[in-house]
């Protein structure tokens, strides 16, 4: 299996006849697809989404992928093939066509529907090309043909894409699901199809890649939020993703059994639900979907409330109701049913706002407790049987951190892929299809660019770094009146600190150091500003860590007079 080296330089210009892929996103991650394929001078790029912030990303909103490589080729892209409607695959849009607004987008009807609302918040207008699956359009050199795929929204598509350097297959995010709610199966009998034609190289979902066995049905989750609702007492409310159709469909279906009214909290979940509603892939019983201005007519015992925060996004409507910072106050009584799976590096936020749910006196469903979600990303058996029948000649995992990657790759192995023709790669790291041999040349730009409030691109890592120095250790500033010709101390030193555990009085002890080396600095000619700052920082810093092992943020503001 190739990897790549930290070394890798700036790849070579690209051989005639052969097909350049460059992921910016979505590989040693879970979120963030993109990738850009090049044929003939020409780009196609194959999903645009977000990844959302860590805790040790203070203030973040949204992380994109780096548009660095492909900036100042943008006149050359065909258009964006959008997979399926998740955040991870089309957040990212709107900010790539503040940079070029006619980019084509090319998807399926949900998809486009829930990106066009999207972009008109952004006041931008796209040219989009609705197709289905089976549909084949040709987008300059890339012919592309769109398969069936089933997730945990619908109308999600593969794309099969032809060039004269041979067929590659992306097949955005999918499962095997046999029993799908919409009857919308991931169509084998094509995938098996474009096996034999040959697939020179596939680019796979690998987020399940070390979950054994398969992915049991979606439908499966209806006996068990059937028997939640059954014993609930007071209000429900479901936390989910504001796109799962699939779970907000069993959730009213639920409702609508058990004679309770169900309102939408949120505009993500209210915009999208709508969306779903008008275009029909959300079925509504007549009077079930009620606004939530409206819930207090009605007894606690007939209020179903689905919102967003599954994840324990700080915003998001759940987690601000467990800090009791939200409309809806929770009871003791409540039930909340947190109905999807936690991503990964979530688990912290998710428990915390379990806890404080439970705190108030709900009751907490939750997948660790009950069967209330199952995965939309095939697990290791799909993944063995999907393999068998495309029989790929090379192989690149996608989608997935390192680990997952990797047991991608070994499973690719097992059923007979070469392991000289597996091709693990990361984020920035091209790989040229020649001669239907994938190999690594080389790396471009793809770190991370945030998203803080209307800034994008502005906030770096220094900046964050600054700022968990702040959330950790709290900041102490000192200020300081010097004379400008002889440097001496007119003013001060006057200390004070902000959440760093230090009682301004203590600063009494290192005053005297301050002022014994800004004299010295004066007394050998130091004048300027700057300097005198640096020595401020350093020797109040060493007191510090001596005295209390903390490294709070120090801001010494020198004035001259």
């Amino acid at each position: 299996m190739s990897h790549p080296h930290p070394e890798l330089g700036a790849p070579p210009k690209l051989p005639k006849g052969g097909l350049r892929v460059t992921p910016l996103g979505g590989l040693g991650e879970i979120g963030r697809n993109m990738t850009v394929f090049e044929y003939g001078g020409r780009l196609l790029i194959v999903d645009c989404g977000v990844l959302f912030p860590e805790e040790e990303q203070p203030g973040i909103d949204l992380i994109l992928p780096d548009f660095t490589s492909i900036r100042d080729r943008l006149d050359d892209v065909e258009g964006i093939v959008l997979t399926h409607g998740h955040e991870d695959h089309i957040g990212a849009v709107p900010y790539l066509l503040r940079e070029k607004p006619d980019i084509p987008l090319i998807g399926s009807k949900l998809t486009l529907a829930l990106i066009e609302a999207k972009l008109q918040e952004h006041r931008i207008r796209p040219y989009t090309l609705e197709v289905s699956e089976g549909d084949r359009e040709r987008l300059g050199p890339f012919d592309c043909e769109f398969i069936a795929v089933n997730h945990s929204i619908p109308d999600a598509l593969a794309v099969a894409i032809r060039t004269p350097a041979g067929m590659v297959v992306h097949t955005g995010d999918f499962k095997m699901d046999q029993l799908p709610l919409d009857r919308r199966l991931t169509d084998l009998p094509t995938f098996a199809r474009l096996g034999e034609e040959g697939i020179d190289l596939l680019l796979t979902d690998s987020t399940n890649a070390e979950v054994p066995g398969f992915v049991p049905p979606e439908r499966d989750i209806s006996n068990v939020v059937r028997g939640v609702f059954a014993g609930a007492q007071k209000r429900i409310i479901v936390a989910s993703f504001a796109s799962h159709v699939h779970r907000i469909q069993q959730i009213l279906d639920a409702a609508h059994e058990y004679g309770r009214r169900v309102a939408f909290v949120g505009r993500s979940m209210v915009r999208n639900m709508g969306i779903a509603r008008d275009l029909g892939y959300l079925k509504v019983p007549p009077g079930l979907v009620v606004d939530v201005k409206t819930l207090d007519d009605l007894p606690d015992s007939q209020i179903v409330l689905v919102c967003t925060g599954s994840q324990g996004e700080p915003m998001a409507a759940l987690s601000r109701m467990a800090n009791r910072d939200h409309q809806i106050r929770i009871v003791s009584g409540d039930t909340v049913i947190l109905a999807s799976s936690l991503i990964p590096g979530n688990e912290n936020a998710v428990y915390r706002v379990i806890n404080g749910l439970t705190r108030w006196g709900a009751n907490v469903v939750h997948k660790g407790n009950a069967k209330v979600h199952v995965s939309g990303h095939a697990s290791a058996g799909e993944l063995l049987y999907f393999y068998n029948i495309c029989k790929p000649k090379n192989l690149m995992p996608v989608h997935g951190e390192w680990r997952h990657l990797r047991a991608n790759a070994e499973l690719g192995a097992l059923t007979g892929v070469p392991h000289d023709r597996i091709v693990i790669a990361e984020d920035g790291v091209v790989v040229d299809l020649v001669e239907g041999k994938a190999k690594i040349v080389g790396k471009v730009q793809a770190g991370y660019v945030y998203v803080d409030g209307l800034s994008v691109g502005d906030v770096g890592e220094p900046a964050l770094k600054d700022r968990k120095i702040l959330g950790d250790e709290g900041i102490i500033s000192v200020f300081v009146v010097v004379d400008s010709s002889t440097g001496k101390i007119t003013s001060g030193p006057n200390i004070q600190a902000r959440g760093s555990g230090i009682e301004d009085s203590a600063f009494t002890a290192v005053v005297p150091r301050i002022q014994d080396v800004l004299e010295k600095s004066a007394q050998d000619g130091v004048v300027e500003p700057h300097q005198l700052q640096q020595l401020i920082r350093r020797t109040l810093g060493k007191w510090v860590s001596d005295t209390y092992r903390r490294r709070p943020m120090i801001l010494p503001v020198v004035v001259e007079v």
